[in-house]
């Protein structure tokens, strides 16, 4: 958010250009180190059941598993988008530039074949997965744009929200935005849903609102989300799309029924233990892919995973030495990433 972080912006053009992407990092530009304690219950593919990657410059503030697990995408305070090899000697194996501030968000979309991702430089990018290049070029907002989220089934649709306090929906087969949501506050969070008819945001006001894309673009939300008690950083719909679980400043993660007649007390559930602080990250959350565990970043150096039903902390998980920004799970094997503002990601297994 643009009164809560301060990001150096360069002059850029919105003009379309295909920005080729750079040769991956050398070995001495990338290290790489991996650890075990106990190889006798190793639960996934991974070399080793611990693993940490280094070779951004920044702060890391995002990360995403391709959706066939073989490949991990990083986005950084550094600008810049680093892909990596899950398995075998995890190779960072491309650099995508192009963006020209802090890169704050990045998804793939659900075929693998493009990469999305929204920076502090007001703009939202496509990119070829397999070659790195710049396929789209989004400017329409006209302040940072803190977060993107792809239609998971369907068409290549995706929304956006920033700092301009609008909600944007795009189509990958359009020039612009087919439709624009005015929340009156900064969006730091978005989410679309797995109909496509709806789209989810989150932020300064600490509510979700939920936008009813049959009715076009609209200033009104159809339903309103009441129960964080400070800023929304972080949405993510679950696996069945059923629900939706959301992350806050106040030090909550809460999941809500988003289901159609559902009662109207649609908070479910609530998981604490993590913890937001000064730097005011927008630090997201995630779910396991069968929803039975959900887990999210923290400002204690600290990797949260909490079952969901039980909403008991499963794992808090050390080695980290700044705030841990995002965590993700993988999507075929019992795998977490984090990725921290101490420039790290770590891969590691969990236990059965």
């Amino acid at each position: 958010m643009a009164d809560k972080r301060s990001f150096v912006l360069e002059p850029d053009s919105c003009d379309g250009t295909i920005v080729p992407s750079k040769k991956a990092r050398t070995e001495d530009d990338v290290v790489q180190r991996a650890t075990t304690k106990d190889d006798k219950e190793r639960t996934s593919l991974l070399a080793a059941s611990n693993i940490q990657l280094s070779g951004h410059a920044g702060e890391l503030l995002s990360i995403r598993f391709s959706p066939d697990g073989q490949c991990l995408a990083s986005a950084s305070f550094d600008k810049d988008i680093l892909c990596w090899r899950v398995y075998d000697n995890n190779e960072n194996y491309m650099a995508i530039k192009g963006h020209r501030s802090a890169v704050l968000e990045v998804h793939w979309f659900t075929d693998g074949e493009a990469l999305l991702s929204c920076a502090a430089d007001k703009t939202t990018r496509c990119w070829d997965a397999e070659s790195g290049l710049q396929i789209k070029k989004l400017c329409e907002h006209n302040a940072i744009v803190n977060s993107c989220c792809p239609l998971r089934r369907g068409p290549k649709m995706f929304v956006t929200g920033a700092d301009d306090a609008t909600v944007k929906v795009w189509d990958m087969r359009m020039k612009k935005s087919v439709y624009t949501m005015r929340d009156g506050f900064p969006v730091c969070a978005v989410a679309f849903a797995d109909a496509g008819d709806q789209v989810f945001s989150g932020g300064v006001d600490n509510v979700i609102k939920v936008w009813d894309l049959r009715r076009g673009s609209s200033s009104s939300p159809t339903l309103l989300l009441k129960g964080h008690g400070d800023t929304v950083t972080g949405l993510r719909l679950s696996p069945d799309g059923s629900h939706l679980l959301s992350n806050s400043m106040d030090n909550t993660l809460r999941e809500w029924d988003v289901r159609p007649f559902a009662p109207q007390n649609r908070c479910t559930k609530v998981f604490t233990g993590h913890m937001h602080n000064f730097e005011k990250n927008l630090l997201r959350c995630d779910y396991s892919p069968d929803g039975s565990r959900v887990a999210c970043g923290s400002a204690d150096r600290m990797v949260y995973i909490w079952d969901t039903n039980t909403r008991k902390v499963l794992y808090v998980l050390p080695g980290h030495t700044g705030s841990v920004n995002e965590v993700i799970f993988h999507p075929k094997e019992p795998i977490i990433a984090s990725a921290s503002s101490d420039k790290n990601i770590f891969l590691g297994e969990l236990v059965h």
